[in-house]
């Protein structure tokens, strides 16, 4: 179980990094032009913290069990990210973007899988 919940994080982390770096790199425009239609909801500046968000939980999903500096961040971050997901098939729902709830639905589930079972039976 402690190989699945490595495993599920590292997979967790990376998408987070990557969707959140390209929310901090990339101006509102251009990620509305890539097809990120929500971004128009938000200002740019949202948008940011929402990259900024998903960038930080990544980093607490993995980096404090690594260093063993507070891995109690770990699950903190897992449930953080999870509720994330609940806020962006929110957005989605409310857009009619039904697609894109089922990757929201996919990482909240793998984050809870995280948070449960690093606040559970396998914490570090």
């Amino acid at each position: 179980m402690n190989i699945a919940l490595w495993v599920v994080a590292v997979v967790l982390a990376l998408a987070f990094l990557a969707a959140g770096a390209m929310k901090l790199s990339r101006p509102k425009a251009a990620l509305a032009e890539s097809g990120l239609g929500w971004v128009e909801d938000f200002s740019a500046g949202a948008v940011k913290g929402i990259g900024t968000v998903e960038v930080l939980g990544a980093l607490g999903l993995v980096l404090p069990a690594v260093t063993g500096i507070a891995p109690v961040l770990v699950p903190l971050a897992a449930t953080g990210l999870a509720l994330t997901m609940v806020g962006a098939a929110v957005v989605h729902a409310r857009r009619g973007e039904t697609p894109m709830i089922a990757v929201n639905v996919v990482l909240l589930l793998l984050a809870a899988f995280v948070a449960w079972g690093r606040f559970g039976s396998y914490a570090f």
